[in-house]
Formats: structure tokens, sequence, C-alpha cells
């Protein structure tokens, strides 16, 4: 059975026009129960997680800080969001919701997370929306219980992994791959073991063909024994922060490429939502909603 972390904590209350979504981690789950792709007994309630574990990522003053809402009005600025202990307790139970949907598919080959893929958050800082990396957590907790040996992150989010690839940047059990816009933010790229900049504008074609040129590339000379899809939707046409023109068929067939490839290679893999900004909120709950589709269609 395909299992799917979420908790009620994800949605977080923000002002009024905030820029940011939030909506859609309340949606995203009733439309999955309303069209019948998944019933109640596929959720999961990820509880918060624990300190110790997250310091396997990030650093004892950083999580502190936030522990104790002592961040600077800078800090804040650069997360993006209004500081408080439920945001916190928020980024603990999404951090967990990727680690157990992990634990998940190493026994049935995939878990998925309603939320997650906050790589923008690095070791000691936050930004981008981001507070804690969650696949970054995951992935070392994963390595710290010997749970697997190799890890492959594709992170195909229209904005560069930064914080994951300079969370791994010299660990060799860690290979991060980021196909995100060029141009767009942030500004100042970090360096992922593979990196491709998409131009703007980039359309369905020319970005499957680079996926699909790549991907396999990388299975055959990293040889994972798990990966972490990063799976966001910013990258449709629609999107009003994405600069790519990605129709929704193209978003879901990149879905459907990264599954199956996991699948016929028999490496298990662990699903976040990213990013989605599109002005309709209906068509990032469809766009999110048909890689949880695929998942059943593909796995089950």
């Amino acid at each position: 059975m395909l299992k799917i972390a979420f908790s009620p904590i994800y949605k977080y209350e923000l002002p009024v026009n905030h820029r940011f979504p939030m909506i859609k981690y309340e949606l995203l789950p009733e439309q999955l129960l309303y069209e019948g792709t998944v019933t109640d007994q596929n959720f999961f309630f990820p509880t918060a997680l624990e300190d110790h574990l997250i310091q396997l990522t990030h650093s004892k003053d950083y999580i502190g800080k936030l522990n104790h809402q002592c961040l600077s009005l800078k800090e804040i600025r650069n997360i993006g969001f209004p500081m408080s202990d439920v945001l916190v307790q928020r980024g603990k139970h999404i951090a967990n919701g990727t680690y157990l949907a992990a634990m998940h598919a190493m026994q049935s080959g995939i878990g998925m997370n309603i939320a997650g893929g906050t790589h923008h958050s690095f070791s000691d800082h936050g930004e981008g929306f981001c507070l804690f990396n969650d696949i970054a957590i995951a992935a070392n907790i994963l390595l710290s219980k010997n749970k697997v040996k190799k890890i492959l992150i594709v992170d195909l989010d229209v904005h560069q992994g930064n914080g994951t690839a300079n969370i791994f940047s010299n660990i060799s059990d860690v290979f991060t791959f980021s196909m995100h816009g060029e141009k767009n933010y942030p500004t100042r790229k970090e360096s992922s073991d593979f990196d491709i900049g998409m131009p703007d504008k980039c359309e369905d074609l020319y970005y499957l063909r680079c996926l699909k040129e790549v991907l396999p590339k990388l299975l055959d000379n990293v040889q994972p024994d798990f990966i972490f899809y990063l799976a966001g939707v910013d990258i449709l046409e629609s999107d009003k922060q994405g600069r790519l023109s990605i129709s929704k068929q193209g978003c879901k067939e990149r879905d459907r490429y990264v599954l199956q490839l996991a699948k016929d290679n028999k490496i298990p893999i662990a699903v976040t939502m990213g990013g989605g900004y599109s002005p309709k909120i209906a068509d990032i709950i469809d766009a999110h909603a048909n890689t949880f589709r695929l998942a059943q269609e593909i796995y089950f």
C-alpha cells in the first residue's frame, strides 16, 4: 500500500495575500481522497522529529535559535515566513514525514510526503520558505542507521537545491542532482554534484530530452541504493515564479519517467512535493495530484 505522510500542521497560517500557497497542503489530500486515488488508510501522521536526529544535518546553534525564537530579523526575512514555535514544529513534522516515507519506501518501493522538498535550508540557516532541509535530514538518518550506502537526490524543482548541494558538498555517500531554471532563484547557485540549468521558456521536448539523457547515466555511474525525488510543479508554464514553459502533461511525463525508472531498477524512492506557485490553485493541486496518481498506477 502507498503510504503518504501528512499532518494538519503542514498548513501554516500566513498573513492574507502572502505569496506562498499554504492552502495546497489542505486541498491536496482532500482531492486525492475525493477522486478515490487514496483512502484514509494511505495516510500516516508523523510526529515532530527529535532534535538529536536533526543535528545530524543542522547545527546545534541554528536549532537552538529556532527553538528559542531568537533568529535575527534578517534571518527571518530570508526564510520568508513569520516566525513562531508552530512553524518550527511544522518543520520537524515535515522532516520526520520524509524520513518515515523513506522507511516505507524500503518496504514497498515508494513512500511519499504531502509536503517537504525544503531544499533551500542550509546546515546553519534557512532561506526561501525552507526552515529545515527535510531530504538532507532523512538522508543523514538513513546513512547513520546503515539503512543505505549510497543515496541519489533527484531535485527537479524549478529552483536549484542550493541548501542540499551545500550540505552534501563533501559527502561521498550522497550524490546531488539538480535540474532547474538557470536564471531563477537562487541568484547565487551552489555546486551540486550534477547541475543542469534550463533556459527561460524551456518547453516539454527539450526538458524531457535532457532528463532522459542524464538520469539513466547517473543511475549507472552513482549506483544508488536509495533515491529522494523532489517533484516540484513550479516548472509549469502557468507558474508565476517558474519562468519555464512546461505543460501539465509534460510535468506528469517527468514524474512518470522518474518513478518508472526507479521501479525498473528496483531502487526505493521517497517523493516530496516541493514548490508550485501557479495563480490558479487548481493547477497546483492537479499537477501535484498527478504524482500520487502515477505512484498508485506504477507501484500498486
